[in-house]
């Protein structure tokens, strides 16, 4: 298995080396080839129902490696460090941790988007778009052999879908604050950091909080490399899953913040052009020192979630200051004057 899939081979690695400090399970089994291949869940961390929790997820489509890898390089840096590192210890006494380092190990496998019943996941929850969506990629039910396909009308959720859902619910929705990052890759020149709606242009619930979340990451790292933006700015979807888990936890008074982080391959392939010609080229970065640098760079962000987690209490804005910041959130992002 690991030499069909490198990262099954590296998640192992790390299993057999820190596996004592790790809680694992396996989600579900997806087959493939008439082999099953698992989803792997790893928790570490606070075990209190009141602490905070993120949830770190990649590889929802198979193409996008790079997303994956970086969580997997996480995922050991802070295994690691657990056995000696006071500042992770502290972090991990106070706040859950959850990783789905591979969600569609079916389709990295083959090298495709969808899964190996040629579903796109991130089309696949019970989620119509309110407004008009762009032909095929705003997700189609024609056929899986087209691209962006949803499943087929009232189909249950894929398994790996609901498996990820299940998860969420379970981890991160039964928590008083929670933060979601699934990671992806191939959209544009700049790296992105998307929140809610993808099937409405409508500001999302938690705006203010979100937008106090990014505005204190701009303030520690002034020179970051993200543009912070609703998903809906640049296209809408329908059956996107973390508007579906939205919608779960707007029936309670939690705050879930679910954030994407959309890596920008169009700048890899600007500095290396053969990569286009090759698939996994058009959604990773192929030289290899270049793709040790992917993965180190976006640890800071990942690094500060956890910590943002951990402190929600001190700087989620609250009263006069939640509308201060849902409004600077508005202008910034919806050009609502204020």
């Amino acid at each position: 298995m690991a030499e069909s899939l490198p990262e099954l081979g590296e998640f192992a690695r790390i299993l057999d080396q820190h596996g004592a400090r790790l809680e694992t399970r396996v989600l579900c089994e997806v087959q493939d080839l008439e082999r099953p291949l698992p989803v792997h869940a790893v928790a570490l961390g606070s075990r209190s129902r009141g602490a905070p929790a993120v949830g770190f997820f990649g590889g929802v489509h198979g193409l996008e490696r790079i997303g994956t890898q970086v969580l997997l390089s996480f995922l050991e840096s802070l295994a690691g460090r657990l056995s000696w590192d006071e500042r992770v210890q502290r972090l991990l006494s106070e706040v859950r941790l959850v990783f789905v380092p591979l969600v569609n190990p079916a389709g990295m496998r083959r090298g495709t988007r969808a899964n190996g019943r040629g579903v796109d996941l991130m089309r696949n929850a019970p989620v119509q778009s309110r407004e008009r969506v762009a032909f095929l990629v705003g997700g189609q039910r024609i056929s899986p052999r087209l691209p962006w396909y949803r499943g087929g009308v009232g189909a249950p959720m894929e398994p790996e879908s609901a498996a990820l859902c299940a998860l969420v619910r379970e981890e991160l929705l039964s928590r008083p604050f929670s933060i979601a990052l699934d990671c992806h890759s191939g959209f544009g020149l700049r790296d992105r950091v998307w929140f809610p709606y993808a099937h409405t242009r409508e500001p999302f619930a938690q705006l203010a909080e979100v937008h106090a979340l990014f505005a204190r990451y701009a303030e520690a790292h002034p020179n970051h490399p993200y543009l912070f933006e609703p998903q809906s700015r640049r296209y809408l979807a329908h059956g996107d899953l973390w508007d579906y888990l939205c919608a779960h936890a707007a029936a309670s008074d939690r705050v879930f913040l679910p954030l994407t982080l959309e890596m920008g391959s169009w700048r890899w392939i600007r500095k290396s052009p053969r990569q286009l010609w090759y698939r996994m080229g058009l959604f990773n970065p192929m030289p290899p020192d270049r793709a040790q640098r992917v993965r180190r760079n976006h640890l800071p962000l990942l690094q500060y979630l956890c910590q943002a987690a951990r402190a929600h209490r001190e700087w989620l804005p609250v009263g006069a200051e939640r509308q201060v910041h849902e409004r600077r959130g508005l202008a910034a992002w919806f050009g609502v004057a204020t």
